[in-house]
């Protein structure tokens, strides 16, 4: 495991149960209309955006789901549910395996569900074993990108669909140009409170997955959806439970929760954008 693999995973494995307790099992953002203006219960909002993005990649009844970057099986429990499929969740976090595979044992999900410590980058799993992969804010955690959608295409089943959604900096194709140095400085820092590697933007990702052989390929980017989510997260990191849990959790996991701003201040510049990307191999 890499040093990059082992800081995610320690970052992950103390967060995990402070993120459960004062937001549940789903660790992802919320969705709050296109418009990002609907008043929504936070946990509301991010079941919200599984099927927002569900409905917007039209994805109709798979049997056989890889949720890469499982957490502790919130999407992959729900997947599983809706669709009455198998399921597997991948993580780097051996105690949100854990976690997860509990929490499949209590809602009667074992049988169908089960969760693994694997490299997203390069699975354990055959060819052609899944017809939907689902990778919802990992692929900001991925040092190869380019592997990364490799691995998701060459693990679907031929017309399996990928769902993918990821951070990532504003366009540099555009009359704003290449990243500024201030940009530059304010993902640095994002980088290393949030243990990322670096991200990239939507149409580099686009030019990837076209070279990697996806089909169908749509895109389309949600930052204006999304955004609200950062003021709910900074809202509940200053309860007083959140607060204790916070400082249990470790120095990590403290510096996270102080620098929650840098996100908010990058969706606010238009830095920070919430990417999606849906495919047929």
């Amino acid at each position: 495991m890499s040093d990059l693999q082992q800081k995610i995973q320690k970052f992950y494995d103390a967060s995990s149960g402070l993120w459960e307790q004062v937001w549940g099992e789903h660790m992802h953002h919320g969705y709050y209309g296109r418009a990002g203006n609907y008043k929504l219960e936070r946990r509301q909002a991010q079941i919200d955006l599984i099927e927002e993005l569900l409905d917007w990649a039209n994805v109709k009844n798979p049997t056989q789901i890889l949720d890469a970057g499982c957490g502790i099986g919130g999407s992959t429990l729900y997947l599983a549910q809706k669709f009455k499929a198998d399921a597997i969740g991948i993580t780097l976090s051996p105690i949100q395996a854990a976690r997860a595979s509990e929490r499949a044992r209590e809602a009667n999900l074992i049988q169908n569900v089960r969760f693994e410590v694997a490299d997203a980058q390069q699975t354990p799993f055959p060819d052609e074993s899944f017809d939907l992969v689902w990778s919802l804010e990992s692929g900001e955690h991925m040092p190869d990108k380019r592997q990364f959608l490799q691995e998701c295409y060459r693990v679907l089943k031929p017309g399996g669909k990928l769902i993918f959604a990821t951070w990532c900096h504003r366009p540099t194709t555009s009359l704003a140009g290449e990243l500024t140095a201030d940009e530059q400085r304010h993902l640095a820092e994002i980088y290393r409170v949030y243990c990322l590697p670096y991200v990239i933007s939507l149409p580099e990702y686009e030019q990837i997955a076209v070279e990697c052989g996806f089909r169908e390929l749509r895109a389309d980017d949600w930052s204006i959806a999304v955004a609200p989510f950062w003021d709910k997260v900074i809202e509940s990191a200053i309860a007083p439970a959140a607060i204790l849990g916070v400082l249990q959790a470790g120095k990590e996991t403290l510096e996270a929760t102080l620098s929650l701003d840098l996100m908010k201040r990058g969706y606010a510049r238009g830095l920070i954008r919430f990417g999606l990307l849906c495919g047929v191999r």
